[in-house]
């Protein structure tokens, strides 16, 4: 399948999670999505976009990420401080952060069980827990 192909399978998701493919949310979405699930930052999206040729503000990143979030194509990961990372897999799963580096990746090795949660206020309930686990590489290694 050729890029023409592949521009129009994402059109398609984008306009059945309710929103108006424009040429920067489509290009976005490929950049996104072309790559299979990851994790990434808008600033680095960003940077993909502007190395891609796709004119497009950080501002927009931002706004486009977050719509695609809303829209459910996208899990919204906060991590580090001001950084937030957006997950291609929206399946309920866990991360590993590894500090230094940046970079976050999938907890593969099964569940991950919590317990203990509170109860939570009056007319709420438990959408979801995320864990991530932060690793640093030993010294040395």
């Amino acid at each position: 399948m050729g890029s023409a192909g592949k521009t129009i399978g994402i059109d398609e998701r984008v306009r059945k999670a309710g929103l108006r493919p424009t040429r920067q949310r489509v290009a976005l979405a490929d950049l996104l999505f072309a790559k299979g699930e990851r994790h990434l930052s808008a600033e680095e999206l960003h940077e993909e976009a502007i190395e891609a040729g796709v004119p497009v503000s950080l501002a927009t990143v931002y706004n486009t990420l977050h719509q695609f979030t809303d829209a459910g194509l996208l899990r919204i990961l906060a991590v580090e401080g001001a950084r937030t990372y957006f997950d291609t897999n929206t399946s309920d799963h866990h991360h590993f952060f590894i500090e230094g580096e940046n970079t976050v990746c999938d907890i593969e090795s099964g569940p991950v069980r919590v317990v203990g949660l509170p109860e939570p206020p009056d007319g709420m309930e438990i959408v979801n827990v995320d864990v991530v686990v932060r690793l640093r590489r030993k010294a040395g290694a």
